[in-house]
């Protein structure tokens, strides 16, 4: 036996709520009540042969009847005679709905935002028929995020950062927390000519809407000793932002990039050369070095179906890039040291020559097991040595 008992029926109305539908209907658009709600009853066979449990059924029901209506219909039994049950439950108003949820308090807060939206940004408002619970998550944020939104309007790309945005309430950690948010509102609101489509994501929305953001930086490491590009004996291991590193063009031939920071850190000497700690996917900060053109470059990554994804990206922007230590023969030197790759790559790479490209479909077809890598880090430094020493 299933009945629909009142704790179902709550369960309807819950769903409603869960999906936004309560909150967004005091906006605008289609009512929502009166609304039937599903409900389960007992058959002929049932009312005669388990009338006790009928009876306390239609007793449970009806007793917490107020948030809701019941529609009865009469059924005459040949044995039990003529008997009233349960045909149909309605919620007849919002009102009805929101008591029998206890949702009266967050609704009239709800509300209060739509009133406050309509008057300060009214071009929001569908968002907030589109995400009325994100909007009472914001509740307590929501008339700073529209004054940044006001602001905005008014000093459309304003070319400086976040933190000089000069707004009572308004600091650094509130727009860092709520960027997602912020740009949803933004791309609302904003003319298309204050919007830079081609930054997208939270790593992009200070670009994205013309403000300054925190200069990219390119680290490396001169592994020739007889190169000096600081004035002093120390290690030189060097950070310079993109645009002082695209106009450098050390006196070098070779440049070596690895993935792995204490690869990096411990990458021999080697006439001639800098390294670059790598940054995984997206090459950005090296595309803008035209230099990097007349030089040298091999990449050394993972052994596994994002290396060679990597490395086949940075032949988009270095068609002459070589591997170095990517190959099958340290893959089979190494089998002690094999790893799990997580999520595999599995699309096309069109930049890989023909021996990397049959090693990448032999690890993303599972040649010698699930998921094979090994991890760059875990290469013998003695082969890096042999190999570096192969290259001169």
């Amino acid at each position: 036996m299933r009945w629909t008992t009142p704790a179902d029926l709550k369960k309807q109305v819950q769903r409603l709520w869960d999906r936004g539908l309560l909150l967004a209907s005091m906006v605008a658009g289609e009512p929502l009540f009166p609304r039937r709600l599903a409900l389960k009853g007992p058959d002929s066979r049932e009312l005669s042969e388990r009338f006790p449990e009928v009876r306390d059924w239609i007793a449970r029901l009806s007793s917490a009847a107020g948030p809701y209506r019941i529609e009865w219909r009469s059924v005459n039994h040949r044995v039990l005679g003529v008997n009233d049950i349960p045909a149909a439950i309605w919620v007849d108003s919002l009102e009805d709905a929101l008591g029998f949820l206890g949702k009266h308090r967050a609704a009239n807060q709800f509300a209060a935002l739509v009133e406050l939206t309509r008057d300060k940004q009214p071009a929001l408002i569908p968002w907030l028929k589109k995400r009325p619970l994100r909007a009472l998550e914001l509740a307590a944020d929501w008339p700073r995020l529209l004054e940044i939104v006001t602001w905005l309007l008014e000093h459309p790309r304003p070319a400086i950062y976040l933190r000089q945005i000069d707004l009572p309430g308004v600091h650094t950690k509130l727009l860092e927390r709520h960027r997602g948010v912020l740009a949803e509102l933004l791309d609302l609101v904003l003319p298309e000519d204050s919007i830079d489509e081609t930054y997208t994501g939270i790593g992009g929305f200070c670009r994205r809407y013309g403000f300054l953001d925190k200069p990219s930086r390119v680290r490396f490491r001169v592994l020739d000793p007889h190169v000096r590009l600081l004035p002093v004996v120390a290690d030189q291991d060097i950070a310079l932002t993109q645009a002082a590193f695209a106009v450098l063009d050390p006196p070098v031939a070779r440049i070596f990039i690895t993935e792995n920071e204490i690869n990096f850190l411990a990458f021999p000497e080697v006439p001639d050369a800098i390294v670059i700690f790598g940054a995984g996917y997206g090459f950005e900060n090296l595309a803008a070095a035209p230099w990097l053109h007349q030089k040298d470059i091999y990449y050394w990554g993972d052994i596994d179906t994002h290396g060679f994804a990597i490395l086949n990206q940075l032949r988009g922007y270095f068609p002459h890039a070589a591997s170095l230590l990517m190959d099958q023969q340290t893959l089979m030197a190494h089998r002690s040291l094999w790893g799990v790759e997580s999520q595999p790559e599995t699309g096309m790479l069109a930049r890989l020559n023909a021996e990397e490209a049959i090693l990448y479909d032999q690890l993303r077809q599972n040649h010698w097991g699930e998921r094979v890598r090994l991890e760059q880090e875990r290469i013998r430094y003695d082969l890096l040595l042999d190999v570096l020493r192969g290259l001169r």
